[in-house]
């Protein structure tokens, strides 16, 4: 499995439908988890941080899927999609109206949803102006780094690599898909260009490179980046 495939959740109760969501978004190449209850979507959206969350309102016990999206979209870190039997309309803008990108109605087209599912997730990338990491502040629309008061000097790519970090914080971003998204190099099987500009900037950012508090490396195959705060 690799560790830049979009992750979805699906929240549904009902094993057999997720099941067949899930087989059909592993065939798309998504990495997909399942949560039953309203219980196992927060404990998993924590630990697996989904792109998107595929959610039924219809849920066991007290919390509904209405109770769960706004808390499931804090921050609009994750696009949502509501998958519901329920299609009356003040159902449907309840659900927007929490926080949901889409509302699709059971039983749905597969490939319907899929279309829906990669219109939001091309929507739903967390944009990100400036971040302070310590005392340097990284500003992405005026392509300033300042370290308190002093100016401190960041390549044009090293900007886009802490850009596409910081717009994927706290989650693991593969050496491809920055050697795709960033440098625009399809294979690079053979490159060490990743790592040598993450160690170059290492050493313009991190108090202490050989131990990095900010720019980590996870599992020896990607980066993942963690800030201080949005400036």
């Amino acid at each position: 499995m690799s560790v830049d495939q979009k992750r979805i959740l699906i929240v549904e109760d009902d094993a057999g439908i997720a099941r067949v969501l899930a087989d059909n978004l592993r065939i798309d190449g998504f990495n997909v988890r399942w949560a039953p209850t309203a219980h196992d979507a927060l404990v998993e959206s924590q630990a697996f941080r989904p792109d998107l969350v595929l959610l039924d309102i219809m849920l066991p016990g007290q919390t509904s899927g209405f109770d769960l999206c706004g808390v499931l979209r804090q921050g609009g870190r994750s696009g949502a999609i509501v998958v519901s039997a329920r299609s009356q309309r003040e159902d449907k803008l309840r659900g927007l109206e929490l926080g949901a990108d889409d509302y699709v109605t059971k039983p749905f087209d597969m490939e319907e949803l899929a279309a829906r599912i990669n219109a939001v997730l091309r929507r739903t990338v967390l944009v990100v102006s400036r971040i302070r990491l310590g005392d340097i502040e990284v500003d992405f629309e005026a392509h300033t780094a300042r370290r308190d008061s002093n100016s401190l000097h960041l390549t044009h790519r090293e900007f886009e690599i802490l850009r596409y970090l910081a717009e994927r914080r706290d989650r693991v971003v593969h050496r491809n898909e920055l050697l795709r998204e960033v440098w625009g190099v399809v294979d690079g099987s053979t490159t060490r260009s990743v790592d040598f500009a993450i160690s170059r900037l290492r050493r313009k950012i991190e108090p202490d490179p050989p131990e990095p508090r900010f720019l980590r490396t996870v599992h020896g195959d990607g980066y993942s980046l963690t800030i201080d705060r949005e400036a």
